[in-house]
């Protein structure tokens, strides 16, 4: 059994130790919090499991780190803390842990990461002789693995859409929804998520991996954004209200540029409510959210995945898809040899073992 810590239980870390109880070659030996509120409660009261695992959370990270656990779940939030995020994955792996972490974007293609993500990470394998797996949903297997496996189900490709279409009022994720994203801010305020060159930032990496499959040669990344405001006022069941005249749906484009044409796109539809830019696409099921990934060529091929979790939760269903897909490729990492690794490397495998398999 391989010995397993998640680190951080908030919407991804209960997800992570679910994933972890279920896994039939790992054991998990801790649990790490930051909300003293949370030290000492135990592991499957925070993975909202039914029973007691018996591992009591702490926010002892020098203990937990020099019991040398063989894997780190790393599922605490990187998207407004990022240097926290890059030194904590850095400490992990200097133990010499396996870590696996949707947490920083920059790392998802760590070939073409900035020197200030990379340098930090590598030094640490050197070091501590640890591994690291960075991956999600959408930057994650909605963008990589997928279109890829369709791809090679086609006779010609003329190109390759992936879509994430969501409605975020199923987040429970303030900070990220309403400053990151903007919704509910003012139509003059420009979300980070938007800025110029933060899209490539995120979801380049992505294009330059199923290009890098391809074969092809990527001459330039582009990127397009739109979006619209809220024709009235709504109230969300997570985040509150929401005011009209202030953004409410965004659309934007990741595009990787080949033969002078978008060949390879990544585009999100994002809405507040449902109501908001009605024209935009929206899930074939009219349903809170979505992925898909659209081949044009012969044939021409649709897939849509619609994951649900957490009481027919989509965007919880969507975050364990991106836990499933880290938290199954620990025990590969573990037998592999010491580095970095991307989504075409690490390789998406059969669901062994868990077939009708009970939870202790």
């Amino acid at each position: 059994m391989i010995s397993t810590v998640v680190w951080g239980t908030g919407n991804v870390g209960r997800l992570a130790i679910r994933a972890v109880e279920a896994h039939p070659a790992l054991k998990l030996t801790a649990v790490i919090v930051h909300n003293p509120d949370k030290v000492g409660r135990d592991a499957g009261e925070l993975g909202e499991l039914d029973y007691q695992v018996g591992v009591a959370a702490t926010d002892d990270i020098e203990a937990v780190l020099a019991a040398r656990p063989q894997a780190v779940v790393y599922a605490a939030s990187g998207d407004i803390r990022p240097d926290d995020a890059l030194a904590d994955i850095a400490r992990a792996i200097r133990s010499g842990a396996v870590v696996v972490s949707p947490a920083l974007y920059p790392l998802y293609d760590y070939r073409s990461a900035p020197p200030e993500f990379l340098d930090p990470v590598t030094a640490a394998v050197a070091e501590g002789g640890g591994s690291l797996f960075a991956s999600g949903v959408d930057p994650g297997w909605g963008n990589d693995v997928l279109p890829l496996l369709l791809s090679g189900l086609g006779t010609r490709i003329d190109a390759i859409r992936c879509q994430e279409i969501f409605d975020y009022s199923t987040y429970d994720q303030p900070d990220s929804v309403r400053l990151l994203v903007g919704m509910g801010q003012p139509m003059d305020f420009e979300p980070m998520m938007l800025m110029p060159s933060i899209p490539t930032m995120v979801w380049g990496g992505q294009i330059r991996m199923m290009a890098r499959a391809l074969g092809v040669e990527l001459e330039d990344i582009r990127e397009t954004v739109d979006r619209r405001a809220l024709d009235t006022t709504v109230t969300t069941r997570t985040m509150g209200e929401f005011e009209a005249g202030t953004q409410g749906a965004i659309r934007f484009e990741v595009q990787g540029i080949v033969a002078g044409e978008p060949r390879i796109v990544i585009e999100h539809v994002t809405r507040i409510h449902g109501s908001c830019a009605p024209d935009w696409p929206s899930p074939p099921d009219g349903g809170d959210g979505a992925h898909r990934v659209i081949i044009e060529g012969r044939p021409h091929i649709e897939v849509t995945i619609e994951a649900t979790d957490e009481g027919e939760n989509r965007s919880a269903g969507g975050n364990a898809t991106a836990v499933g897909r880290l938290v199954g490729a620990i025990d590969w990492l573990v037998e592999a040899e010491p580095g970095l690794y991307d989504a075409l490397d690490v390789p998406l495998r059969p669901a062994i073992g868990k077939l009708g398999r009970k939870q202790p």
